[in-house]
């Protein structure tokens, strides 16, 4: 019998289990991956940037996580020598409105420790020739990373510690009793005395599965990319991000420099039709039924219809996409836009419709299922790890 059952190949699941090593070196643990590699959903589809906390509310445990995340993703790639970029982003203002929300932005990252510098727009040409605006936020700390490639590298550390990384291994159901956690598999039936679940996608129904009773879903958004054709492979030496709407859950469409050289263009926020169809128009009937059974799902489309018609008309026209994009950088052109893999975001949905932005648990004598682990997880996940384990011990 194992001491801990982690299910999920993620860079979140990964990354508690390192935390539990270096909290018992000698505990038996096993990780449960239903896929054939680790990190092949949202850790592995998402645009590779460590993150350095500008958005996140001063003294909230995400701002904290996050900047806590940036240090130690960047000494864990030192240290298994994966190469990271720190190349920095500019956050961009293009009209009144947005110019003076980053004076906001920018007294925000004072206070969470974050050094940031205030270009003009001539000082922003200066750096960024193709990129135009009224002014811009530089965050030099930011860098990008191959999340998978650390993904490997916890994986390769893991095994040399002793645990076990069992791949293509679903669960298919959990009982608990007052002695253990049986996890059945395709391969047959696990036993551990403590089980984590780190699933994304499918943690509402890893959760549902152990009998837990949940009052949220997961609904899928796909993340639509492009990306720049070889040649403009240097249009920019940094991240470009627009200033963030705050009646809008996401970021908004930027470009962003990735660790192979080339340059993206995105994503937009769709409605997905599958929590792991990312192929343009992939359907499942099942997540299909789910999302229509639940309630909140229709509150999110009542309350966000119009940004929704948004983002699908720019989903389908690559013109409408484009334009979002030509507001910081006019020279860009439809041909310039080339097919690129979509991501997909699990966003936790209660029951009135409300978006869950926080960390969001459940938990019973033995067993902790990490319901939502907010953006940035990626960048925040080794010190999300540890608060994880914190909970175990």
């Amino acid at each position: 019998m194992y001491d801990f059952i982690v299910i999920g190949g993620g860079i979140v699941g990964l990354a508690t289990v390192r935390a539990l090593q270096r909290r018992q070196p000698d505990a038996r643990i096993i990780l449960l991956e239903k896929e054939d590699q680790v990190g092949q959903h949202q850790t592995g589809h998402n645009s590779g940037v460590i993150h350095a906390g500008v958005y996140y509310a001063p003294g909230s445990l995400k701002a904290r996580l996050c900047r806590e995340g940036a240090e130690a993703t960047k000494a864990f790639c030192r240290e298994h020598d994966i190469p990271f970029d720190q190349c920095g982003k500019l956050l961009v203002a293009t009209n009144e409105a947005e110019l003076a929300r980053m004076g906001d932005l920018a007294v925000r990252a004072g206070v969470n420790g974050i050094a940031v510098q205030r270009l003009s727009a001539s000082e922003l040409g200066e750096r960024e020739p193709a990129i135009v605006g009224l002014g811009a936020l530089l965050v030099e700390s930011t860098a990008i990373v191959d999340y998978r490639q650390i993904c490997r590298a916890l994986v390769t550390e893991a095994r040399a510690k002793g645990a076990t990384i069992a791949l293509g291994r679903a669960a298919t159901a959990i009982r608990e009793t007052p002695g253990q956690v049986e996890v059945d598999t395709a391969a047959g039936a696990v036993l551990g005395a403590r089980l984590i679940a780190c699933a994304g996608l499918q943690s509402d129904r890893i959760a549902r599965l152990a009998g837990l009773d949940i009052a949220h879903r997961i609904i899928p958004f796909r993340g639509e990319y492009y990306v720049l054709p070889d040649a403009l492979n240097q249009i920019v030496r940094h991240l470009i991000y627009p200033i963030p709407d705050p009646d809008l859950p996401f970021l908004g469409i930027h470009l962003t420099r990735m660790i192979d050289g080339r340059v993206t263009v995105g994503p937009n926020a769709v409605l997905g039709l599958a929590r792991e169809g990312y192929p343009r128009f992939s359907l499942d009937l099942r997540d299909m039924a789910d999302m229509a059974a639940f309630p909140g799902f229709w509150r999110v489309l009542k309350a966000n219809w119009r940004s929704g018609l948004t983002e699908m008309r720019n989903s389908l026209r690559k013109s409408g996409y484009l334009e979002e994009c030509r507001k910081y950088c006019p020279t860009l052109t439809v041909a310039d836009l080339k097919p690129y893999p979509a991501g997909i975001r699990a966003q936790a949905v209660l029951r009135d419709g409300a978006l869950v932005h926080d960390f969001l648990f459940a938990d019973t004598d033995r067993m902790l299922h990490v319901l939502n682990a907010p953006s940035p997880a990626a960048t925040s996940a080794l010190p999300i790890g540890e608060m994880i384990a914190d909970r175990m011990f």
